[in-house]
């Protein structure tokens, strides 16, 4: 099962580990979540980029919303779901160390009154063709040209949530 779109680039290109690797995969299952897409298997034929380029070229046009999946955008709050993909995005950063703690994402998911830091790039951003652009890693760009065109064509999956509340006795 191939899964460097979850793996931190640091370990991919270099085999370097650390407890940011971590983070950074939870960022992008954070991401997959409130997008409703597959790292591994996103694809917008006319940008030709993964879900973090689109999460982070949505962050900069201030287009959010164009991202959140539309059954979520329907039950959710959308200030809480903009706080993920925040959250998700400073997970993602491609330097090691201005990656958070998940200490501190788990203090950030559960006090709203901490203000987040402002992300930067997310690694691996694949710029459109049509503006000439190239993949900044070719060990990625080979794994997502991979990808079968039926699996490209998938529609959004309809993620559902389920809250369970723990009581004690």
């Amino acid at each position: 099962m191939k899964c460097s779109g979850y793996m931190a680039p640091e370990y991919v290109q270099q085999g370097f580990f650390s407890v940011k690797s971590d983070v950074y995969s939870f960022g992008v299952l954070l991401l997959e979540i409130v997008s409703g897409q597959k790292n591994n298997s996103f694809s917008q034929l006319e940008h030709n980029e993964n879900l973090l380029s689109q999460a982070w070229r949505s962050w900069k046009e201030n287009r959010v919303l164009d991202l959140i999946d539309s059954t979520i955008k329907e039950n959710c709050s959308i200030t809480e779901v903009m706080r993920c993909i925040h959250i998700g995005l400073l997970c993602v950063q491609e330097n090691v160390a201005d990656r958070p703690t998940m200490a501190s994402v788990d203090l950030m998911f559960n006090s709203s009154s901490i203000t987040l830091s402002i992300p930067s790039a997310p690694p691996f951003l694949l710029y459109s063709r049509s503006e000439g652009g190239k993949s900044f890693s070719e060990n990625y760009s080979r794994e997502t040209e991979s990808v079968s065109s039926a699996t490209r064509a998938t529609p959004r999956s309809t993620n559902t949530i389920s809250m369970t509340e723990l009581y004690p006795r």
